[in-house]
């Protein structure tokens, strides 16, 4: 009798051979009903007409060092309007003898974002090294000491101004976010009021009405004589809006958590601040992690914007070059560059966001 239950357990155990291997796959997800099966075969119907049509346009057909007369006479892509600029799309008006210098500080902070992204390395040392790495790509940009000639924040452009407002606009929106949610959540009502209406108002205007108010309006309130950087008030525009945001997406895992949670916290005798710090925050920020990085993708991309107050950020430079005479007429090719270096940024974002789930062992 023992022998036939375990017969029986073992044959209830094995897999089914339709559905083992790449065909079993195949069958499963490909062609499981008819009606899968006739999308299934539209859309490689599909792929098989439209793909080798865009690799023929991409590849075979393409030109990538010639001028743009030679562009025009070419039956497929023109990537010389990429290879004969790219200095200027990447650096934009930044002193050609010294664009070395925001070449380097870019891989210094690729090199940090790289390092930071092991939870392992989250210690003193790690913000002593940002500390450091901002001095130094500071320094590296402006100049003025060690030898180094001072360029202005107006010739400052392409990838390093999107990869600073963009890097550093959230990692200051974050906390701001949060600090805004724990506000909305306090009991002491001017707090609350105050958070309330600054989330309110944030979330109800565009992005481009505050990049327009820092550039245009904000300098009228000043007093005569004082200025502020172009950049540094795009920088705090993008900051203040991207932060309302997170402070919403904080404000839903903070409701998330269990009334007995505060109560275990209660009962060991911490307070308010050492609740949140060591019980609270650790669990809702968990929680919303992909929500929190839905709204940190679409800042990214939203950084392109500043190109409309005449900042000149990658998708500026690449509109200049586009604007020239002898490359007019290829803006395909030149907008599927950049749209490829801003996938791979968000891509990169979205990546680590799983991986952080996958780590913290978060279950939906």
């Amino acid at each position: 009798m023992e022998e036939i239950v375990e017969n029986f357990a073992a044959e209830e155990v094995k897999p089914p051979v339709a559905s083992v291997g790449v065909m079993g796959w195949v069958k499963e997800n490909l062609f499981k009903g008819w009606f899968n099966s006739f999308l299934t075969v539209v859309i490689l119907y599909l792929l098989f007409k439209v793909i080798p049509s865009i690799f023929e346009w991409m590849f075979i057909d393409s030109v990538w060092s010639t001028t743009g007369e030679g562009c025009r006479e070419a039956a497929g892509a023109c990537w010389s309007v990429i290879t004969d600029n790219l200095r200027f799309i990447i650096f934009g008006f930044y002193p050609y003898d010294q664009q070395w210098r925001p070449l380097i500080a870019m891989f210094l902070l690729f090199g940090l974002l790289f390092y930071s992204r092991n939870r392992k390395h989250w210690n003193r040392h790690l913000a002593y090294g940002w500390l450091f790495g901002l001095f130094a790509m500071g320094l590296l940009m402006r100049g003025g000491m060690f030898g180094l000639s001072t360029v202005e924040s107006t010739k400052w452009g392409g990838l390093p101004l999107t990869l600073l407002l963009s890097v550093f606009g959230l990692t200051a929106a974050y906390p701001l976010g949060v600090i805004l949610a724990l506000g909305r959540q306090s009991k002491m009502p001017a707090i609350k009021i105050l958070c309330v209406v600054y989330i309110e108002l944030i979330r109800g205007v565009p992005l481009i009405s505050l990049l327009f108010m820092g550039s245009i309006i904000f300098p009228l309130f000043l007093p005569e004589g004082i200025t502020i950087d172009k950049i540094v008030r795009a920088q705090v525009a993008i900051i203040l809006f991207t932060a309302a945001y997170i402070a919403e997406v904080v404000r839903g895992g903070l409701q998330g958590m269990s009334r007995g949670q505060y109560e275990a916290a209660e009962s060991l005798g911490l307070s308010y601040y050492l609740t949140m710090r060591l019980v609270i925050l650790p669990q809702a920020l968990k929680i919303v992690i992909p929500p929190t990085v839905s709204i940190l993708i679409s800042a990214f991309k939203d950084t392109s914007l500043v190109a409309i107050i005449a900042l000149f950020d990658l998708l500026r430079t690449t509109q200049t070059v586009l604007s020239h005479p002898k490359w007019m007429g290829f803006s395909p090719e030149a907008y599927l560059f950049i749209a490829i270096l801003y996938f791979l940024g968000c891509f990169s974002m979205a990546n680590y966001g799983r991986k952080l789930e996958k780590e913290l062992s978060t279950e939906y």
